[in-house]
């Protein structure tokens, strides 16, 4: 059965011309040695190493930090002697971990290579619009963009990725994506682990799908747009379901949800407590302990794991997808594997897990709101059912929809009116959730957030201050970071004046 979309045929072309370019790249179809169960529902078997992201630190002068990243086509072997086509940045597929701290000034320099148009945003960073990395900042193929501005966060593990306009989920799904680690003066004396790639450990957490010659397969169906690709293959850092070989007794693990569409349910196979210490935006007040917590698309969580016990042992997902009616299709709600810590030949850590972190910034009062929005998520049911859409309207890159004025607080609430859980993103703020439906969020919620999930029939309030930048001409975004959906239309825009 053919796919019907509501876009414009120019639209289609231009995601087709994505893929051609893609595929040209490839000299030969290549000859499988390895078999890839593509027809399976369950994630691939590996005994893949666990590969810690290269760390660029940039180059300092002064107070600036100079960062150079070039997106290219490659090919990846995600499967021993299978050559897969990818995207990457600085290397065949996702990108290097970006660092920097509170007080620095980075200046990014992005070369486009993959032949056609690509952004990269900087989600979750407060910054000028211009420099925000969205669809109206696309870098055309074989140019170059700067992105120049002031960190100004205090320490939280962000990331950056694709945002072109309706190519955001094939060109991320391919590669285009990586973390950004920001740190503060305050952050290294909070005594947690925090020896990169030892005892602190980046994690970007994929689903994949690949077709039997070993390249990947995005979009193969209607139900794929509908409900967002998800794939049966479990990537951490770009390698097949790892084992991590533990080095230190106290593992402070930044995980990351970098698929397309789906939802974790993360837990460790032996139910072993877990504390979490940080959101998307910092730090929570306090450690909070837990046996599972659930990781959104575009949401981070950091996490410390103690492993003194010299186990092996499996982080899991417990279930497959962000619920909803429609997710019934995707299959068992069995747990599977995402990745394996071998602790055998663990050292003793220097850290313990504090009793305190760092008092978080109150919660605007929301007697200060200005102004109180509504969101409604929308979807249509089938071959006719309207698309993607929030308060009525699909994304249109030349209509803004609302303007909000800088340093201003507001409320605003989200409320998902379709068939299956959204998450929902705001570009430059961090927020605060005030409620579900009415009840206060959970703990591990109570800390600063850019993206939140929101359950079929559910309402969730939100209050943010947004920072002093303003531009009237070039807007933010707001949108569901199922990345098809975005690019189906479920985006907005905004001003601040």
């Amino acid at each position: 059965m053919k796919n019907k979309t509501n876009f414009a045929k120019s639209k289609v072309s231009s995601r087709r011309r994505f893929i051609k370019s893609l595929t040209a790249i490839n000299l030969l179809p290549f000859i499988m040695s390895t078999t890839v169960n593509a027809d399976s529902t369950k994630p691939v078997r590996s005994t893949n190493t666990f590969a810690v992201p290269p760390l660029a630190s940039g180059k300092r002068s002064g107070k600036t930090v100079n960062f150079n990243l070039k997106l290219g086509v490659s090919q990846t072997q995600f499967f021993k002697g299978v050559n897969t086509a990818t995207l990457g940045i600085n290397q065949s597929y996702l990108g290097p971990v970006l660092r920097a701290k509170r007080g620095d000034k980075v200046r990014i320099t992005v070369e486009n290579q993959i032949g056609v148009g690509s952004t990269l945003h900087w989600h979750g960073m407060m910054l000028p619009a211009s420099m925000d990395g969205g669809p109206h900042q696309e870098i055309k193929n074989g140019e170059s963009w700067v992105s120049e501005y002031e960190i100004k966060q205090e320490a939280s593990t962000l990331w950056y990725h694709s945002h072109q306009m309706h190519q955001t989920g094939a060109q991320v799904y391919y590669g285009l994506a990586g973390l950004f680690i920001l740190d503060d003066d305050d952050s290294h004396q909070l005594g947690l682990p925090h020896e990169y790639g030892v005892d602190d450990i980046p994690c970007t957490i994929q689903d994949r799908r690949f077709k039997r010659d070993g390249n990947l397969s995005y979009i193969d169906s209607m139900h794929d747009r509908m409900m967002g690709m998800e794939g049966n293959t479990i990537l951490v850092n770009g390698v097949v379901t790892p084992v991590l070989k533990a080095q230190r007794s106290l593992l402070r693990l930044r995980l990351h949800n970098g698929s397309n569409a789906r939802t974790y349910q993360l837990a460790f196979s032996d139910e072993r407590s877990f504390q979490v210490i940080a959101s998307d935006g910092g730090f929570l007040a306090a450690p909070v302990t837990v046996k599972s917590l659930r990781l959104a698309v575009g949401e981070r969580i950091e996490v410390l794991v103690d492993v003194s016990d010299r186990k092996v042992v499996q982080l899991q997902s417990q279930q497959s997808s962000g619920g909803g009616m429609m997710r019934m299709m995707s299959g068992g709600s069995e747990p599977f594997t995402v990745m394996t810590i071998d602790a055998k030949q663990v050292k003793e850590s220097a850290h313990t897990i504090p009793k305190t972190l760092r008092a978080m910034k109150a919660i605007p009062d929301p007697k200060d709101a200005i102004k109180t929005r509504q969101f409604d998520l929308q979807m249509g049911m089938g071959m006719m059912g309207g698309g993607f859409r929030i308060n009525g309207k699909s994304m249109d890159i030349s209509r803004i929809d609302f303007e909000v004025k800088r340093n201003s607080t507001e409320i605003w609430e989200v409320r998902n009116d379709s068939p299956m859980a959204h998450p929902f993103h705001v570009h430059n703020v961090q927020f605060h959730i005030l409620d579900r439906n009415g009840k206060k969020p959970t703990q591990i919620e109570s800390g600063l957030k850019d993206t939140v999930l929101v359950q079929r029939g559910e309402v969730v309030r939100i209050i943010m201050t947004f920072p002093e930048y303003s531009d009237s001409k070039i807007p933010y975004m707001y949108h569901c970071h199922i990345l098809e959906h975005e690019d189906q239309g479920m985006m907005g825009q905004f001003v601040v004046v």
